[in-house]
């Protein structure tokens, strides 16, 4: 089971919430599966699935990491 909450304060970490805002992106993390799913006002993306140091690390990104991550090849576009 995926459960988001939704706030509005950039700076809340992911490892307390599942969900959190960034200026024009939601990014909701799913432990079981150790994915992020990344969206944005055009589409929706999701991480392959990471290891457990790398998701765990990926859990205090910012907006700028995001945005960096979206210039990678390591997601796919989600439906």
């Amino acid at each position: 089971m995926n459960k988001t909450c939704e706030i509005n304060i950039c700076s809340v970490d992911l490892q307390y919430t599942k969900t959190k805002y960034l200026e024009i992106m939601k990014v909701t993390k799913n432990k079981s599966a150790r994915t992020f799913t990344i969206k944005n006002e055009t589409a929706k993306y999701r991480t392959f699935k990471m290891n457990k140091q790398e998701f765990e690390s990926n859990q205090y990104n910012t907006e700028n990491d995001w945005k960096q991550f979206l210039k990678t090849d390591e997601y796919y576009k989600v439906k």
